[in-house]
């Protein structure tokens, strides 16, 4: 009987203390014993702290029961510890945000950071503090949902991976038959318990709002919107499938709240927190209205005063629920950005169509009356198309469209739309140039970006004729095949050197800092997607300078819809990064000239600045201290010409192209960084002693007698940079045996001057990055 008893059952034994077992495991729920206390140490150092309990008097602390005393909520150490101060920021203010401390009964916030400055790990900092702990010393939430474009579900479950190891295992559903994602959201809505085995759900729009049946059937801690931009329009069906799900813990990521009007800012700030700006309707009059037309470079002194006081009242509502930090911020981590905006000269053939269809389809006579109609939509698509290359709308003149009757006999005998001609597209001969220049100057790639998937066309026949490897990425590929096509090119073994890129289909979110070089070859009616595309290359993890080419034809619509972009931009940096100063440059009439062309102007958009530092188009005065990428266009460098110019490759493709180029904009992200780094006079001291440590007597001699015989020399040795990326020529020096040396800074920032300026050193120097370059101190200066 004993025997029996001891096979059929087993002694009860007490758990190890602390022991936590694996996370998939059923807790026994056995009485904590003891203080409550935080599930990371809030002392030790780099402890990033969320929430601190206030302070209890001994008193109080014996008349509250142990067990519901509040502890620390501090961010794990394995995350902390990777945390830059921006990231650190961003979690504590998403944290009191969804746990409504900063708005009382308000769970929702808006993470409206600027490309390039982890959204996604401040985001996957936040779950997974929330599904660990909370002040009640349990976890806040138990299932979280983030909601991505297809594109990046792959991406949201490796970064889950990669900051978090084992330790958590999400569930990513992005297509599949319909019973067996309903299966699959079931089971994950099901689960209960402390410790849930796939506590994050990752998923795309398109899944989201196709099964948001079973979804909603349940609740869900937290919600996560990742291009959140997606739910400017309260009217679709994604926003409303959303918005029926289960939660008030929101949180909606994106780069560029606003891309067209106030109204889509409304849907977005309405869906994290409804009703902290009343109905649609009150907005609309309260907010829109007065700030738009304040705006409007022919605004009244009383429209502007009224509309900056409600500005100022909507930032002061929303900045409680949104944080926003601009990519700044980067120039501590990434290498220089260099972005240029390149006017190209259409062709004597794509000037005489676009005449030809301005005369007969007289498509602004429509926008005069105050009509846009079908015709007018199509009018605008076939002159973008027609500034990309004729080939894009040899078709229409074959079959003689409207606009476009008897413009077949302006194409040169024998012309086929098959073969690619470069030469009879203004903005495709530079982009040859620029191809050309780069794959025989250096070992960097190139991102190639269009809104038409004709133009890739295009590419893809330019690369084969001039035998670059390239890939190609729009929406006809897979979700899968597009990872492991991003992930190749990447690879610096890889052979590719062009990656076509359609920016409806792979402008958001992608990591391509395999190529430093980026191409946006046509531009969109919406800021954001043009930023969010040339946002791929500059990024974390980028180890090279980059450099942005943003190609426009001069005087064409391309520069009316450039214009546009900064009138919205410039709306955008007023309400959520709170700049005031914006100069209203366009009115609202100007924007409206789509259908004119300007033969004779440089740049069309440079005109219409009224630039005060230009004379006869040239630039004399150099820009403002301070100013660079994210600056009003005005604040930019104005090149007619190729000097002045950071870019060599394209210094080398205006030489080629002759006058395809007539004007460029150019900016850049932030001042590099001098390799060495310390004040330039200690540098020269300190060298002083470095080099009479490791030169023998007899070689100062040597060095003494070149100096004598050169008087002037110049260096022309580079300094090579942390980066690993030669310097050019950053000083050029003038020394005697006991004088003192001068030392020129050439006339990089000031590309309106031909003199570069220059500083007395009371010191010789002797040598930068080893290298003996001036002669050395004098006998006196060396016994003092």
């Amino acid at each position: 009987e004993a025997f029996i008893r001891s096979i059929l059952s087993k002694p009860f034994k007490v758990p190890i203390p602390n022991y936590q077992g694996p996370l998939g495991s059923r807790a026994l729920g056995l009485k904590r014993a003891g203080v409550r206390r935080a599930l990371h140490d809030p002392l030790e150092e780099g402890a990033l702290v969320l929430y601190e309990p206030p302070p209890l008097s001994a008193h109080d602390r014996l008349k509250l029961d142990k067990e519901k005393l509040p502890v620390h909520v501090v961010v794990d150490p394995i995350l902390s510890k990777v945390l830059r101060p921006h990231q650190r920021e961003g979690v504590k203010f998403l944290w009191e945000c969804v746990t409504s401390r900063r708005i009382p009964g308000s769970h929702g916030c808006i993470m409206a950071d600027e490309m390039g400055l982890g959204k996604t790990l401040q985001c996957i900092t936040l779950m997974w503090t929330l599904l660990r702990q909370s002040p009640e010393c349990k976890p806040e939430i138990e299932k979280a949902v983030v909601v991505s474009p297809s594109s990046l579900v792959k991406n949201w479950y490796n970064e889950v991976g990669k900051w978090l190891g084992g330790r958590i295992q999400p569930l990513a559903i992005d297509g599949g038959s319909k019973d067996e994602i309903d299966r699959k959201l079931e089971g994950f809505m099901n689960q209960r318990g402390a410790r849930v085995p796939s506590p994050i759900l990752i998923i795309s729009y398109e899944t989201f709002r196709l099964h948001v049946g079973v979804l909603k059937k349940g609740n869900v801690g937290l919600v996560i919107c990742d291009e959140g931009h997606r739910l400017k329009n309260s009217e679709n069906q994604t926003y409303q499938a959303l918005d029926s799900l289960n939660t008030s813990r929101r949180v909606l990521i994106s780069g560029t709240p606003i891309q067209n009007d106030l109204l889509e800012y409304f849907s977005l700030v309405h869906f994290v927190n409804s009703g902290i700006l009343g109905t649609a309707q009150e907005f609309k009059k309260h907010f829109e209205l007065p700030i738009l037309k304040s705006r409007d470079a022919a605004a009244s002194e009383a429209d502007r005063q009224l509309g900056e006081e409600r500005l100022r009242e909507l930032i002061s509502i929303v900045n409680r629920c949104l944080i926003r930090r601009t990519s700044d911020i980067l120039s501590k981590y990434l290498p220089v950005k260099i972005e240029q905006v390149v006017c190209c000269r259409l062709t004597p053939l794509q000037t005489e169509l676009y005449k030809r269809f301005l005369r007969q389809a007289k498509p602004e006579e429509e926008l005069r009356e105050g009509k846009m109609s079908v015709s007018s939509l199509s009018s605008i698509t076939s002159l973008k198309k027609l500034c990309n290359h004729p080939a894009l709308i040899y078709d229409k003149c074959v079959t003689e469209e409207d606009g476009f009757e008897g413009a077949l006999d302006i194409f040169p005998p024998g012309y086929t739309s098959k073969a690619v001609e470069p030469q009879l597209s203004g903005k495709m001969l530079v982009l040859d140039y620029i191809l050309a220049m780069t794959r025989s100057r250096s070992s960097d790639k190139v991102v190639l970006v269009s809104n038409y998937t004709q133009t890739l066309d295009l590419f893809e026949k330019l690369c084969r004729a001039r035998r670059y490897l390239y890939v190609r990425l729009d929406g006809t590929m897979s979700i899968k095949k597009r990872a492991k096509v991003v992930e190749r090119f990447n690879s610096p073994s890889s052979p590719d050197f062009v990656f076509m890129l359609s920016s409806k289909a792979g402008g958001c979110g992608l990591n391509l800092i395999g190529a430093n070089r980026l191409v946006m070859f046509d531009p969109d009616w919406n800021p954001a997607n043009d930023e969010q595309a040339m946002a791929r290359v500059w990024r974390d993890g980028q180890k090279k300078t980059c450099y942005i080419y943003r190609l426009l034809s001069t005087g064409t619509i391309e520069e009316k819809i450039f214009q546009r972009q900064s009138h919205k931009k410039a709306l955008s940096s007023c309400v959520v990064d709170e700049e005031q100063d914006v100069e209203r440059h366009f009115s609202l009439g100007e924007l409206k000239e789509l259908f004119t062309l300007d033969e004779a102007s440089l740049s069309d958009t440079h005109d219409r600045l009224h630039c005060r530092r230009c004379v006869n188009s040239r630039q004399v005065w150099p820009p403002p201290d301070g100013s660079d990428c994210t600056s009003d266009l005005a604040q930019w460098n104005h090149s007619t010409d190729k000097r002045g110019l950071q870019d060599e490759v394209l210094q080398a493709a205006w030489d080629a192209s002759s006058t395809a180029i007539t004007f460029v904009f150019h900016q850049r992200s932030h001042e590099e960084q001098r390799a060495v780094g310390m004040p330039l006079l200690d540098l020269i001291r300190a060298s002083r002693t470095s080099v009479q440590g490791k030169m023998g007597k007899k070689q100062n001699q040597t060095n003494e007698q070149k100096t004598r015989q050169s008087g002037r020399r110049r260096m022309t040795e580079s300094v090579v940079g942390d980066s690993g990326q030669p310097m050019p020529q950053p000083l050029q020096a003038d020394g005697t045996e006991d004088g003192p040396v001068r030392v020129w800074f050439p006339p990089k920032r000031f590309p309106g001057s031909r003199r570069p300026f220059s500083v007395e050193l009371p010191f010789i120097a002797a040598t930068i990055s080893g290298r003996n370059w001036a002669g050395r101190f004098s006998n006196r200066r060396q016994k003092e």
